[in-house]
């Protein structure tokens, strides 16, 4: 499929919309009203630092939402007070973050089901208005909402957007699409929709399994098995692996996807030789800028002296988890919760998402005596669900000392 034809012409039709309804003013003063805080904007305005008693908070200097996010929420907002009395849709989750999601739900915005990665369209009808989220669709979910004669408002990242246009040059150009990223993440769905040629790597330790096989380290049948449901069809190592370019899940590590784009750069200069580089090797730079922001303020914020951190945001986010990590990486204490009601006053509980664990609730997590916590949030985090968590912990901080 021409997927660059089929943008060119969804774009063009006046069923299709990505510009919102609205000023970016009136949008940025709406969110504003709806989830900002004066708590926050206060303790930024202190050094991003707040001594209350016993209790110190100190803040990443970048956190929370983003501008792309602050556009596909306040886009969505817009399109329910356009269209008051059509059925609207949404393709996924706006944004991964339950309050912003469940306030488009009392909105009577309705989202496609899925089981087993499969989305049910089954009811979405001609006329009906489909909401694209920040992190964007399938090339094939858009033709079918074209086709169905749907109104789509999308409120694609315009970082997102990037990513595909480079795995567009990599499939103009011949070239296999290497993709960091998380296999069943919607943004990476999208973008290997976007791709011709792909393969999907999650971290450093499989891209360097790709990069022994590339040098020809490797067992062809083991490759296979291993990355069963991360490549293209008819996908084909020894033929496919020849003539590579890097993208990544705009949301992951950037230090990694960086170590990545390196390492394959040095394996195909060591198996072409520098001459023939530029025949084997293609990389662009698809790091989002906040992405890179947060996780820069969360390395320094992990050199502060802290007892402990709290990271907010959902826990099917991408960006967070990665938040989460950094923490980890530094042997700080470390909690990672998606609402300030997973912090329980009455018995001084925290109810928690471990890296790669189930949920678990520690209780008595405050200690007494004086404490000192380090705060940050992923991209799809409102100040002001930011400021909740900060008042319980200071009302925690009173009750326990």
């Amino acid at each position: 499929m021409d997927t660059q034809a089929f943008k060119r012409s969804l774009h063009h039709s006046d069923r299709y919309n990505r510009r919102g309804f609205g000023s970016p003013t009136k949008r940025a003063q709406a969110l504003e009203k709806a989830y900002q805080s004066s708590l926050i904007t206060s303790i930024r305005d202190n050094g991003y630092l707040l001594e209350h008693g016993r209790l110190r908070v100190k803040l990443a200097q970048a956190f929370g939402f983003c501008w792309g996010v602050e556009r596909a929420v306040a886009m969505a907002y817009e399109t329910r007070r356009h269209y008051p009395n059509e059925n609207i849709w949404i393709t996924n989750e706006i944004i991964h973050n339950p309050s912003v999601n469940d306030h488009l739900r009392n909105m009577n915005v309705r989202f496609i089901s899925a089981e087993n990665g499969i989305k049910d369209f089954s009811d979405v009808g001609e006329g009906d208005v489909v909401i694209l989220p920040a992190f964007g669709a399938t090339v094939q979910e858009m033709q079918l909402l074209h086709e169905r004669g749907c109104h789509i408002i999308d409120t694609t990242c315009p970082w997102v957007s990037k990513v595909w246009h480079t795995v567009e040059k990599h499939k103009k150009h011949t070239f296999t699409s290497i993709i960091h990223g998380k296999v069943k993440h919607e943004e990476t769905l999208a973008t290997s929709s976007f791709a011709g040629t792909y393969l999907v790597v999650l971290d450093l330790e499989e891209a360097q399994y790709v990069s022994n096989y590339i040098i020809g380290k490797g067992n062809r049948n083991e490759f296979l098995k291993r990355f069963a449901k991360a490549f293209s069809p008819g996908f084909d190592p020894d033929r496919d692996l020849q003539r590579i370019g890097v993208a990544n899940q705009t949301t992951m590590l950037k230090s990694e996807t960086e170590e990545i784009g390196r390492l394959f750069e040095i394996t195909m200069l060591e198996k072409y030789g520098p001459a023939e580089l530029s025949e084997h090797f293609l990389a662009f730079n698809t790091i989002c800028d906040a992405t890179e922001e947060r996780q820069d303020a969360m390395f320094s914020l992990v050199d502060e002296p802290l007892d402990m951190l709290v990271v907010i945001g959902g826990f099917n986010s991408s960006n967070t988890t990665h938040l989460q990590e950094i923490a980890i990486s530094r042997g700080i204490r470390s909690f990672h919760i998606d609402t300030p009601e997973r912090i329980g006053e009455v018995d001084n509980s925290i109810t928690h998402k471990p890296l790669g664990e189930d949920l678990l609730t520690e209780k008595n997590f405050l200690p007494n005596g004086k404490i000192s916590v380090g705060i940050t949030s992923g991209a799809s985090t409102p100040d002001r669900v930011v400021e909740h968590v900060i008042r319980k912990l200071m009302g925690l901080s009173q009750q326990t000392d």
